[in-house]
């Protein structure tokens, strides 16, 4: 009988050591979900400013060629480059209407 009472025991105790464990990893899971959300939600952000960064290289690009003479050639492609762009820009819009 005692070393049933023992097996019993052991077992309860070894319970309680994997609640305790599963209520640690538990928490350290919540822990790494919340750094991976902050994660995500920094990689938002930045590819944000990647793409506002890219506009604004590309009207920068825009404005250095309006601002020299005799390149009508390149200024009209690049003008024609951004009315494909806001036709895009504008069939999109008006498909997810």
């Amino acid at each position: 009988m005692f070393d049933f009472e023992t097996t019993v025991a052991e077992i309860e105790l070894k319970v309680r050591k994997l609640k305790k464990e599963n209520e640690l990893l538990r928490a350290e899971m919540e822990k790494t979900n919340g750094q991976c959300q902050e994660l995500q939600r920094q990689n938002e952000q930045l590819n944000i400013l990647i793409n506002n960064l890219k506009e604004e290289n590309n009207n920068l690009k825009l404005g250095n060629t309006l601002t020299r003479k005799g390149d009508s050639v390149e200024i009209r492609l690049k003008l024609n480059q951004l009315i494909r762009r806001i036709d895009k820009s504008l069939e999109l819009i008006n498909k997810s209407e």
